[in-house]
């Protein structure tokens, strides 16, 4: 990846030490590249690189501080290849060398190895002009150069075919052609650079869509869908086969949806990755969600949860049986938060079954099914099953239909603590919800301890917030002043650095409120009120709401008033 001669080892050395004065690789770490660079006698940068000791951004920056270059991103990336016909697309990826732009007295390059001075001697040999230098992550330019050199070549070699030839060719290849293609390296290459790329960005979810004349690649980070270079339009069907190979799923069907899942190894961390195909009228899209098995958190603090709504929660998962449902829409954090309820409450002492779909995260030591609808294996049946394998605490997944309802609060009645979730906006909308599905209003007032509504904001990253006063009539709007001695008090604000890629913000946090059932709320239930008088009613007996819980994370920073306006709307 990276060229070195005897005049770069003070460099690969400085470079080195440079990465542990800076956090961004221990020692142990760089003794052991060390060691194989004796043994191999490739360059450190590389060998560093190669192990996933040290990210790629990390490493550029390293290199460029000492050679005293910029660095640039991929968004100052031309939109156009430059001297097509002088360079080749072989050349400049042998080199990780893009030519970015050039006047009458100077070509300016990206290079991923600022010590390689063949690169500056041949391109300025080419060019006869001056060279000028910039770093960037190799991964990137090679991205570049396959997306202007190799795009270009191909396009210029597909002028002279038949008119007849579609958009659509690619999609109506016979299998064995599609699992040839799949195999082959620019396509195996392209996938692991966008999985390793999107890992490293902290991405939840990729998204691979094809339209009429384009292809999508977006990757979803702290919640918000962000667009990286797609691959070549004709490498669209040979890309989505080998996702599928990977998650073991049918490459001839492309009629129907499909799920899977495989598993990997990115930078020496293990993850799941769930697959999800849905047929369009331009080909298949595909979602792949990454689930970081070994980094994930199951403790409350870590979600976010605040101590005084851990308390209450935690209340709720002491008594031995009932049900506590959490509800919110699709990506809210619902499992998450059940997960973690699971992980406190298990012990040797109790057995615990679930039934989800799908399973996310494996939990040792209990008991987790996924349902499989095409062989009858449903949340009501499998729940009918757990109930004669003796559990103490059962998670259904989701409670969809009426069936499911009345078994989960049956459970609950006969001595279970039942877990489960809902789709609905708010804590109090939850009763009405089981109602709707033909839970009798007393059954519902015998077995459920409470309910937990929760959101989803993104925290501002810490290196690069700011501070302001807030006006006195928007504080009184939002209650702030009552939370405050000031009538004008701080609040934070995104403004985006290099840390945080210019968002502004860095992870999220959650926004929870919980509605224990009082004997008021009961009496309310019997009288099947409507859940705006019982979220009155919780709020009146000390209910924190979602939107109170937000302003909380406003004032001490971890998220904007924006956010929390954006999930709960008016609160």
């Amino acid at each position: 990846m990276f060229h070195a001669n005897t005049q770069n080892d003070s460099h690969e050395a400085s470079i080195g030490r440079a990465l542990v004065c800076d956090g961004k690789l221990d020692a142990i770490g760089l003794d052991r590249a060390r060691r194989l660079q004796a043994e191999s006698d490739e360059p450190l940068t590389s060998i560093l690189s190669k192990l996933g000791l040290v990210s790629e951004r990390d490493l550029a920056f390293a290199l460029a501080k000492e050679a005293q270059l910029p660095v640039i991103a991929e968004a100052g990336f031309p939109t156009r290849p430059l001297r097509l016909g002088e360079l080749s697309a072989r050349f400049l990826k042998s080199m990780h060398v893009l030519p970015l732009d050039e006047t009458q007295e100077r070509l300016r390059i990206a290079v991923a190895d600022p010590f390689n001075e063949y690169i500056v001697e041949s391109l300025g040999l080419i060019a006869g002009k001056p060279i000028e230098r910039a770093v960037a992550e190799p991964s990137a330019i090679e991205s570049a150069i396959e997306r202007l050199y190799e795009e270009a070549a191909s396009t210029a070699g597909t002028e002279e075919e038949s008119a007849s030839t579609t958009i659509d060719e690619p999609i109506d290849l016979d299998v064995g052609r599609l699992k040839d293609l799949a195999s082959e390296a620019p396509v195996i290459r392209w996938v692991n650079r966008v999985i390793s790329g999107a890992v490293e960005q902290r991405a939840s979810d990729i998204h691979i869509e094809h339209f009429e004349n384009r292809t999508s690649v977006r990757l979803r980070i702290d919640g918000a869908l962000q667009d990286i270079d797609a691959p070549p339009h004709d490498l669209f069907a040979a890309i989505v086969s080998r996702i599928k190979i990977m998650a073991h799923l049918d490459i001839a069907e492309r009629r129907l949806p499909q799920d899977g899942r495989f598993q990997l190894a990115v930078r020496g961390k293990s993850m799941d990755f769930r697959v999800s195909t849905i047929p369009t009228i331009h080909g298949e899209g595909v979602v792949m969600r990454i689930l970081h098995r070994d980094s994930v958190s199951f403790e409350f603090a870590d979600l976010g949860i605040s101590k005084s709504t851990q308390d209450r929660l935690e209340s709720l998962l002491d008594r031995p049986n009932g049900m506590i449902l959490v509800t919110g829409p699709t990506g809210s954090g619902k499992t998450t938060t059940l997960y973690a309820a699971l992980h406190r409450l298990r012990s040797r002492t109790r057995k615990i079954c679930t039934v989800e779909d799908p399973v996310e995260y494996q939990l040792d030591g209990v008991n987790q099914v996924q349902i499989k609808p095409s062989i009858g294996l449903t949340f009501s049946n499998v729940l009918r099953s757990f109930l004669r394998q003796d559990p103490d605490i059962v998670l259904v997944g989701e409670i969809r239909d009426s069936e499911t309802a009345r078994i989960a609060v049956h459970a609950a009645l006969t001595g279970h603590l039942v877990l489960s979730t809902l789709h609905t906006n708010d804590a109090a909308s939850g009763i009405t919800r089981m109602l709707d599905m033909e839970v009798e209003e007393y059954l519902l007032t015998s077995t459920l301890n409470g309910i937990a509504a929760q959101r989803l904001v993104r925290k501002l990253c810490p290196q690069c917030r700011t501070k302001a006063p807030i006006l006195p009539d928007l504080a009184m709007q939002l209650g702030l002043d009552a939370k405050t001695a000031s009538e004008t008090p701080d609040v934070y604000h995104a403004r985006g650095c290099d840390a945080c890629n210019g968002s502004g913000f860095h992870g999220r946090t959650s926004i929870v409120e919980i509605l224990p059932l009082s004997d008021t709320i009961r009496a309310l239930i019997l009288r099947r009120t409507e859940a705006q008088q019982i979220h009155r009613q919780a709020v009146a007996e000390g209910m924190q709401t979602m939107f109170e819980n937000g302003m909380q994370k406003v004032l001490v920073g971890e998220t904007t008033i924006e956010e929390v306006l954006r999930v709960t709307k008016s609160g």
